[in-house]
C-alpha cells in the first residue's frame, strides 16, 4: 500500500487556487462533476474512447468571462485509449502536475487493477484507498467480513446449494457484462439448478462463477440504498451525515414485475429467469422512525473501519439494505466510496441533505464541499489517502 503520508505531502503541495477534481468518466461522475462545479472546482473527467461524448459534448462546461459557469459541468476530458491508461506514469504526472485530487468510483476500481490503485496510483484519492478493495466479494477481508465484524445485520448465508429450503439470492458475475449481476433468485435445490443450467446455456454466467457464488436468504422487503457521508474534519456536530437515499431500476427484473403473473408464467427460454442489470436509479426517504436505525447502521460502519482500515472511511459510502416486514434492516452490500445512485440527486440534491445544509446539497456537492473546507482549515492531508 502506497504510504498515506507521501500522499499527504503530495496534495499539501498542490497550489490551493489550482485545485481540480478529477475521476473516471463513468458510473457517479456527473454529480461529482456538477458539485465540484457548484462549490466552485473546475472539473477533469477521464474518458474512454468510444463513451467520451457525453462528457466532451452533452454536458460540456461553459463558462463566462469571470469564469463562472453558465452551462454544463465538465471543464475538461481527457480522452484514453483505456480507462486503465489512467495508471501510466506519465498520466499520473500529468494529474499531479495539475494539482487533481482524485475521486474513486466503481468504474476506477472496475477498470483498473486494485492491486495497482494500492500499490502505484501516486495520486491524492478523496476517500479512503485501503477500503476500495473491500467490495470485492470473496476476498479474506471483504465487506462481509467488515460487517461481521462490526455486528451489523446481513442476510443469512448457506453454504450449500442442496441446503436451500427457502427463497434464495444467488450472488456471482455477469459472464459477458463484466461490471454487472448474474444474479438469480431459487427457492430450493431444483430450482437453482434448473435456473443455473438455463443461465449456463445463454452464456449469463460461467461454472467458475457459480461455484464461488454466494448464497443467501432473501430479504422479502424493500430495498433502500443509504448514501452516507462522514468527515474526519468536522469540528463542531456530527461527523456521519445522511445525504440521501436512492433504490434501483434493473433490467430485466423490473420488466417481469410489469407483467400480469399469467403472463409471467408464460415465459420460456431466456425471458423465464430475469436479469438484475442496474440501468438507473430513483430517490427515496425512509420514515422517521427508521432514520435513527439508519444511523446506527452507518455509525458502526464507521467504528469498524476505523478499527479494522485506519483511518477509517473518508467521504462518501453506501450502505445497500432491505426492510423486512418486521422493519428489520439487512445490509446487503457495501459501497466503501461515491454510490452508483447519487446521480438521483445531481443538481436538485436531496431531502435529507439539503436540510441539514440549508441549500441544494448532493453527495457530489458534499464532496466538494470537503475538499473546500479541508483547504480552507488547512487539512487537505486529512481527507486523502
Amino acid at each position: 500500500m502506497i504510504e498515506r503520508k507521501d500522499i499527504q505531502d503530495i496534495a499539501r503541495a498542490y497550489e490551493p487556487a489550482d485545485i481540480k477534481i478529477g475521476m473516471i468518466a463513468s458510473h457517479s461522475a456527473l454529480d461529482v462533476c456538477d458539485g465540484a462545479v457548484e462549490e466552485g472546482f473546475p472539473t477533469v473527467a477521464i474518458c474512454q474512447k468510444g463513451r467520451e461524448r457525453t462528457y466532451t459534448e452533452f454536458f460540456r462546461g461553459q463558462r463566462d468571462a469571470s469564469g463562472k459557469v453558465i452551462r454544463g459541468m465538465v471543464d475538461e476530458a481527457v480522452i484514453l485509449d483505456k480507462f486503465n491508461e489512467i495508471l501510466l506514469p506519465e498520466r499520473q504526472e500529468w494529474l499531479k502536475a495539475n494539482n487533481i485530487l482524485f475521486v474513486p468510483n466503481r468504474s476506477f476500481t472496475s477498470y483498473a487493477s486494485i492491486d495497482a490503485i494500492e500499490n502505484d496510483f501516486n495520486v491524492p484519492l478523496v476517500g479512503s484507498r485501503n477500503l476500495l478493495r473491500s467490495e470485492e466479494r470473496g476476498e479474506e477481508r471483504d465487506y462481509y467480513w467488515m460487517l461481521e465484524k462490526a455486528g451489523l445485520p446481513f442476510p443469512e448465508r448457506i453454504g450449500n446449494p442442496e441446503d436451500i429450503d427457502c427463497l434464495v439470492m444467488v450472488k456471482l458475475p455477469h459472464k459477458v457484462k463484466k461490471l454487472e449481476r448474474g444474479f438469480f433468485s431459487a427457492a430450493s435445490y431444483q430450482e437453482y439448478q434448473e435456473k443455473s443450467q438455463e443461465l449456463l446455456k445463454h452464456d449469463v454466467i460461467t461454472e467458475e462463477a457459480l461455484a464461488m457464488a454466494r448464497i443467501e436468504r432473501y430479504i422479502v422487503g424493500p430495498v433502500f440504498n443509504l448514501d452516507f457521508f462522514y468527515s474526519p474534519i468536522e469540528p463542531n456536530l456530527s461527523k456521519l451525515e445522511l445525504i440521501g437515499i436512492d433504490w434501483r431500476f434493473e433490467t430485466s427484473l423490473d420488466g417481469h414485475v410489469r407483467l400480469p403473473a399469467p403472463q409471467q408464467m408464460t415465459l420460456i427460454g431466456e425471458q423465464q429467469t430475469p436479469e438484475f442489470t442496474v440501468c438507473g436509479h430513483n430517490s427515496a426517504t425512509l420514515r422517521e422512525s427508521l432514520l435513527e436505525k439508519a444511523f446506527e447502521l452507518g455509525q458502526k460502519y464507521v467504528d469498524s473501519t476505523q478499527e479494522h482500515y485506519d483511518p477509517g472511511i473518508i467521504g462518501p459510502f453506501c450502505l445497500q439494505t432491505c426492510v423486512d416486514k418486521d422493519l428489520n434492516f439487512y445490509i446487503y452490500d457495501v459501497a466503501p466510496r461515491v454510490g452508483g445512485g447519487t446521480n438521483v440527486h445531481m443538481a436538485v440534491g436531496h431531502a435529507y441533505g439539503n436540510a441539514l445544509w440549508r441549500t441544494n446539497m448532493s453527495t457530489g456537492r458534499r464532496l466538494a464541499l470537503e475538499v473546500r473546507r479541508a483547504v480552507q482549515m488547512d487539512k487537505l492531508g486529512e481527507i486523502v489517502t
